[in-house]
């Protein structure tokens, strides 16, 4: 398992303070009227915000290719009920 060589003190500050910039970014497209649009902007953001979650609290970004494989297998399954409920939702 391979470590960052960078200040784990800063580096989580900053996933921090961007985790809260996207939970405000959230907030502020909740008020903005895109129709269809806001669900899929806000799954987006939530992405993200995930992302940053799993590659930093969780300590992914250092780990195998193996253990990766065992961490996108199952959002590939997921990303595919969500385009498919979307998709539903949207033709009707």
């Amino acid at each position: 398992m391979a470590h960052g060589t960078g200040n784990p003190r800063r580096t989580g500050i900053a996933v921090f303070v961007a985790l809260l910039l996207l939970t405000a970014v959230t907030v502020l497209v909740s008020y903005v009227d895109l129709g269809l649009w806001n669900v899929v902007v806000a799954l987006l953001i939530a992405s993200a915000k995930a992302s940053l979650v799993a590659l930093f609290f969780m300590h992914l970004k250092g780990e195998s290719r193996l253990v990766w494989g065992f961490a996108l297998f199952p959002i590939v399954f997921l990303s595919l009920i969500l385009i498919g409920t979307l998709a539903d939702t949207m033709l009707r």
